[in-house]
């Protein structure tokens, strides 16, 4: 019997690149790639398997014979950008996914499942957030993300020889991803970006490299629930972060200071004249409003269990710059 991965989301950013570190390893025997999207770049991969499929629905799939308890399910599947849906879709994809989900492992046998929460159940957190710290989510997202947390674990609670693992992971970013980080980047060398409030603020990041190797050094551990948070160990404030860029990348032009309630205020004319045009702009007062709401979080448990961080701000623009030159 093989030793399976089966990746719900698994053509999303997360699932792509913890697929190729799985590929380079040889960590399993068989791939099969869950997702409404395509998965590119590997048709001639003989162990990489697509099928669409919507979490949302009761999950109908023929994996075959599996080692039930070497093989692992990956739930990365979530609608998760802020804003760009309405309230309700975050309910009524990422609560019905984990169910869908975890019932597909009760069908299968398979003991294992590794799940990407969020950040977002903390809520607000100027004050550092760690894995004992409550849960106080504000927003959609975090809310049905706490929710799905709760699913799964009630899936683990059901038979001893199961595990779980819960990552909650801050903003990822690198190569060939266009997230908040890399919009920065590029609104810095512009002399476009704007910080909030002076970028005082602690905003958690994670690097793509770092996270994914958090994944393989959790799951080498025997623990039957782990929940973990994943940032890099130490941050650095948005203004600083900014600084190490403009240095890294020898940008010059200014940057903006400017209150959180101007910015939104701006940004809600930005919108709404580009609404009127027909097109459509990064610049949103919900994003405007989240670039200067406080994400501190420590990952604790990684901490001390010895996990080594390998990349501080600084160290993973050089490795970015080293892996996928052509962004910059």
């Amino acid at each position: 019997m093989k030793k399976t991965a089966i990746i719900f989301g698994g053509a999303g950013y997360i699932g792509k690149n913890m697929l190729a570190f799985f590929l380079k390893a040889n960590a399993f025997s068989k791939y099969i790639i869950c997702d409404l999207n395509q998965i590119q770049g590997y048709d001639n991969e003989p162990s990489v398997h697509y099928f669409k499929l919507d979490v949302r629905n009761p999950i109908q799939l023929e994996i075959g014979k599996v080692d039930v308890k070497g093989s692992w399910i990956f739930n990365f599947a979530a609608i998760h950008r802020e804003p760009g849906h309405d309230y309700k879709e975050y309910f009524d994809t990422n609560i019905p996914g984990a169910k869908n989900v975890t019932e597909f492992a009760r069908e299968t046998g398979i003991q294992n499942i590794f799940f990407t929460s969020s950040i977002a159940p903390y809520g607000k957190s100027i004050n550092v957030r760690t894995e004992e710290s409550n849960l106080y989510p504000e927003t959609a997202y975090g809310i049905s993300k706490a929710l799905a947390e709760k699913t799964h674990q009630q899936w683990l609670g059901e038979k001893r020889e199961r595990r779980l693992i819960i990552v909650r992971p801050s903003v990822i970013y690198g190569p060939k991803d266009p997230g908040n980080v890399y919009r920065m980047i590029k609104a810095l060398k512009k002399g476009t970006f704007i910080l909030p409030n002076g970028g005082k603020v602690i905003k958690a990041y994670g690097y793509i490299y770092g996270l994914i190797e958090s994944i393989i050094f959790t799951m080498n551990k025997s623990d039957s629930l782990i929940i973990y948070n994943y940032a890099e160990n130490p941050l650095v404030p948005l203004n600083e972060m900014a600084n190490i860029v403009k240095n890294e990348f020898n940008y010059s032009k200014p940057t903006l200071k400017l209150s959180v309630r101007t910015l939104s205020i701006v940004a809600f004319f930005i919108n709404a004249l580009f609404k009127t045009i027909g097109k459509k702009t990064d610049i949103h007062p919900v994003r405007v409003k989240k670039a200067g709401f406080p994400t501190n979080i420590k990952p604790n448990y990684l901490i001390e269990n010895g996990f080594i961080f390998k990349y501080d701000f600084k160290s993973s623009l050089k490795h970015w710059k080293t892996v996928s030159p052509e962004d910059f």
